[in-house]
């Protein structure tokens, strides 16, 4: 039996400048901020990892019952036997990390915790809360890089593999992923990225997890399992096409993509395997029939919300093993799709498209697939994204929507202030219940996400200073260098 002692107080301060401040003195480094609601956790040191919460009893102290949170950022395919990158290589394989500091914010406030394997001495909250409030407010900063670009021709030849065993009837989706080296100009530290995520355009959970000189960070907008008591929410998220400034644009866009055959074929897929796990596991499952629109800044996804009632005895960990890899990330069957990419993707996912998130003391939180993220040392890095290939897909729309996905992650060198309206925007609920099947003009044919701009969907980012050079069909890396990028 394992016994967590926690103390928790309310905090008069911005939690994020708190940690920017605090996190001088922390290797171990855990975030899981959602933007869109105040759910969000920030985490300092290490007080004990564990492999399971069975055997934990926890005792609460302090003016506040908040219950102790637990990180888990969970791999891909942990048992891929292929090499990860060498910067994913040095993290540990541990299922549940105990901060030593949590800064939370919550429908109840703001809050700082303390956690201990003795009695908390409430000496060193003091001196924590005391530092918290002399914290200056957060700065934004901008990071040149160089990235390398991968090859049209290469990526050509991945899909044609998905694309044949869809053909064969090996599988009826999968999907591949994109993996770009970046080479910083000058030194970053974790907190740059993390403050450009929070404060820029990117929508969705910024997640966060460093472990001594490397770090693994990004923003996601899409929720695997949350857990509160009894009840239970998923989303099915499948489906691209772009976004358009231009409101009457957009709508075409989304109304295109609501009544796009391929598109909705690759999102019944996850519909249908979400719904199927929850029939086993819960009660009271609702899936509704017709997916919504969840605008982003570059991109627009089909998603559908899952809600439904656990069963007694089911816990939040079981349930995010049995959702994840969803046919969202991996494919559909999930493990046929799995082994295929193995055989395609030439490189370990690492933590890309894996389930992150936290569990508190008390059995409740949430994990999300860890989307549009990338590993860095604070001189390079690898940034990653995917797509799903299905019957009719043409690889070169998939490399151009992946190049969107990927400003995303890149958003988090781009130091520039966020105006008020974008603000506004990046903080209000992510999905758009008003444009469903139902009232979507009906359309012929897939997608083309070419119905931007060409310049937007097929180059990285512009950033400022920023020059490419690009070679068609390539094999070998091309470089683009930049310094500021865009959310999806």
């Amino acid at each position: 039996m394992t016994r967590i002692y926690s103390y928790t107080q309310p905090l008069d301060a911005d939690i994020v400048d708190a940690f920017c401040l605090m996190q001088k003195g922390f290797t171990d480094q855990f975030v899981y901020y959602r933007k869109d609601r105040p759910t969000r956790f920030m985490g300092l040191g290490r007080c004990i990892a564990l492999p399971t919460l069975d055997e934990v009893e926890c005792e609460l102290t302090g003016p506040a019952a908040e219950q102790p949170v637990f990180f888990s950022f969970n791999r891909f395919d942990a048992h891929n036997p292929a090499p990860a990158d060498e910067l994913f290589q040095s993290f540990p394989n541990l299922h549940f990390m105990l901060p030593e500091v949590v800064l939370i914010e919550n429908k109840g406030g703001a809050f700082l915790q303390v956690n201990s394997l003795g009695p908390v001495y409430t000496g060193r909250v003091e001196r924590f809360a005391r530092l918290a409030l002399t914290a200056p407010h957060r700065t934004r900063r901008t990071v040149s890089y160089q990235l390398e670009l991968d090859s049209r021709s290469a990526w050509e030849q991945a899909v044609g593999s998905g694309l044949d065993a869809i053909k064969s009837g090996r599988v009826e989706k999968v999907v591949l992923s994109r993996r770009l080296k970046l080479r910083a100009d000058e030194p970053f530290s974790s907190k740059d990225l993390l403050v450009n995520l929070i404060d820029g355009t990117a929508h969705g959970t910024v997640l966060l997890y460093r472990y001594a000189d490397v770090f693994f960070c990004g923003c996601t907008p899409e929720l695997l399992v949350r857990k509160t008591g009894c009840e239970l929410e998923s989303m099915c998220l499948a489906g691209t096409c772009p976004a358009s400034p231009d409101p009457a644009e957009n709508e075409r866009l989304a109304q295109g993509l609501l009544n796009d055959a391929k598109n909705r074929a690759e999102h019944d897929y996850v519909v249908r395997f979400i719904r199927d796990v929850l029939g086993r596991t819960c009660y009271a499952v609702d899936v509704p029939k017709q997916p919504t629109i969840m605008p982003l800044t570059r991109i627009q996804h089909l998603m559908t919300p899952a809600r439904a009632k656990l069963l007694e005895g089911v816990d939040l960990w079981s349930m995010m093993g049995d959702l994840h890899p969803t046919p969202a990330v991996s494919g559909t069957p999930v493990g046929e799709a799995k082994m295929l990419i193995r055989r395609i993707e030439a490189y370990n996912r690492g933590f890309f498209a894996g389930a992150c998130g936290y569990v508190d003391a008390a059995g409740d939180g949430e994990f999300s697939v860890a989307l549009r993220t990338g590993v860095f040392d604070g001189e390079i890095g690898y940034v990653y994204a995917g797509c799903g290939i299905v019957d009719g897909s043409r690889a070169a729309d998939e490399y151009d929507e992946i190049a969107l996905k990927l400003k995303t992650v890149l958003s988090a060198f781009d130091g520039e202030a966020v105006t008020a309206s974008s603000h506004a925007a990046q903080t209000s609920p992510q999905t758009s219940p008003q444009t469903t099947a139902q009232n979507a003009p009906q359309t012929t044919g897939e997608t083309n996400p070419q119905a931007a701009s060409p310049a937007d969907l097929q180059e990285i980012p512009q950033v400022a200073g920023q020059t490419a050079t690009q070679t068609a069909g390539q094999t070998s890396p091309q470089t683009t260098t930049a310094g500021k990028g865009e959310a999806r």
